[in-house]
């Protein structure tokens, strides 16, 4: 099978859904699992594509298949399934704030939605074109302008919706005037002539005829992706939109969303590291983010009683130890840095879910007293804190010590490892405080946090793997290969 059939079968097997959700009546609830099924499938097909097949000639203008595209192609589908079959247990809180009962007749769209979005992450992996990135991140940006805004009766969900509409429509602005720029200096937006013009210019020894344009092309590109992945200068809106959007949806924005677009930062920014033009320039704004969004994220997270709010500033410091692994120039540390955040986020937000419907409360207070009204739950959520923090035999740790070797490898600024030292420790705290909550501190209510079916399985399997890859990590980086 040549592998674009893939997206072309997300694509239709999300319209073939549409279609079956605009017939159907009552509870929509079953949508999500058959849409998890069918993205199932889909995943097993992806995974026995071999990477040696090929696109026709008219696409690879536009399109190209590795390792590496395939391994964010499992990301987004992985990402997509957890977060429909998240989803699904969540149904709740959801038609409360859509149809206003418990009827779930107003979330046949939500389960829909996406495998849309799905479809967008999996062109974006294969993007081989400045102009292919643009129309996939576009596509996958105005699924997400819907589904953070779809509680409609939440005030919070709402102002959320209009604040990712207005910055997201910005940052466009800044990626498109980027494209330009790049254009105009390199006569290009194909990434393959590109590379080959920098290590052409390389070999013969000349410089970039336009080198201030590009930069500044670079610089606006780099603003504009620093929106997608929660980076600073544009990580503003990331407390309040994590906090407003539905909670499946922040966990989607949370990974899938960071992994695209850090995956099209280092498709972007990748050849301009080798070129001697322009390398000192973008490491030095890379390094700058970094150490800013590092101080950013880590800082305002230790003052945080919102769980929700707390995972979005922590990931907001992810994303600064993501942009220390690209300035490093080690793609492939931010790469398994992605696929053991995967598992660590979703594992905490399918707690958070399960304690938000229960309990309507995303506040640590709710996590008081949970290792006495559900001892494995607690373990769980003790396990996923402990790979955020990067303690070691968890896949987090291998995570972050991937990164500070290539940062250290690659001689970056001295002050961007001591910001990491200060944001690993910073860390500790705040992740081990809702461990703290769990074990310590006593609760209000006594009943028994009841763990439904899905949610029991997928945090087996997410617990399960963030053990055994922090004791065996290679499986990880063999799907890189």
């Amino acid at each position: 099978m040549q592998p674009h059939y893939i997206e072309f079968i997300t694509v239709g097997f999300g319209i073939i859904l549409l279609m079956f959700e605009a017939f159907s009546n009552g509870n929509k609830s079953k949508l999500g699992l058959i849409a998890a099924a069918g993205l199932t499938v889909i995943l097993v097909i992806q995974c026995c594509v071999s990477t040696n097949a090929s696109s026709p000639e008219w696409l690879s203008r536009f399109y190209t298949y590795d390792s590496i595209a395939r391994f964010y192609k499992i990301i987004a589908l992985v990402s997509t399934i957890l977060v429909l079959l998240m989803a699904v247990d969540f149904r709740k809180v959801l038609s409360r704030y859509t149809s206003g009962d418990s009827s779930c007749s107003g979330l046949g769209e939500f389960f829909c939605l996406p495998i849309f979005a799905c479809a967008g992450l999996m062109w974006m992996a294969s993007a081989n074109d400045l102009v292919s990135i643009f129309v996939a991140l576009e596509l996958v940006t105005i699924t997400f302008y819907v589904m953070v805004a779809y509680m409609r009766r939440n005030v919070g969900s709402l102002e959320a919706g209009v604040k990712y509409l207005i910055l997201g429509a910005l940052s466009t602005g800044f990626l498109v005037y980027g494209i330009a720029w790049i254009y105009g200096a390199m006569k290009t937006t194909d990434l393959n002539i590109i590379l080959e013009q920098v290590i052409y210019l390389e070999m013969a020894g000349s410089g970039v005829p336009n080198p201030t344009y590009l930069l500044f092309g670079i610089a606006l590109i780099l603003i504009a992706l620093g929106f997608k992945v929660g980076a600073a200068p544009m990580q503003l809106w990331i407390p309040d939109v994590y906090q407003g959007a539905p909670t499946p949806i922040t966990a989607y924005l949370s990974v899938a969303s960071k992994a695209a677009g850090f995956l099209v930062m280092m498709a972007i920014i990748g050849p301009f590291l080798i070129l001697s033009d322009t390398s000192a320039h973008v490491i030095l704004i890379l390094s700058v983010m970094a150490g800013a969004t590092l101080l950013y994220g880590n800082l305002a997270a230790l003052k945080q009683d919102n769980f929700k709010r707390l995972l979005a500033y922590s990931s907001i410091a992810h994303a600064g130890f993501l942009l220390m692994g690209v300035a490093s120039g080690d793609f492939t540390s931010v790469n398994f840095y992605l696929g053991t955040y995967l598992l660590m986020t979703f594992a905490a937000f399918f707690v958070l879910a399960l304690v938000r419907n229960q309990e309507d409360s995303d506040s640590i207070d709710s996590f008081d007293g949970l290792s006495k009204r559900n001892p494995l739950l607690a373990a769980v959520l003790t396990i996923t804190m402990a790979a955020l923090a990067g303690i070691p035999l968890t896949a987090g740790f291998w995570g972050k010590f991937f990164i500070f070797a290539a940062a250290i490898e690659a001689g970056l600024s001295w002050w961007l490892l001591a910001v990491a030292f200060v944001s690993v420790a910073a860390g500790f705290y705040y992740y081990l405080k809702v461990v703290k909550a769990m074990y310590w501190n006593s609760s209000v209510a006594e009943h028994a946090i009841k763990v439904p079916k899905i949610t029991k399985a997928v945090l087996a399997i997410l617990t399960i793997g963030i053990v055994v890859f922090g004791i065996w990590p290679q499986p990880i980086i063999g799907l890189m290969k």
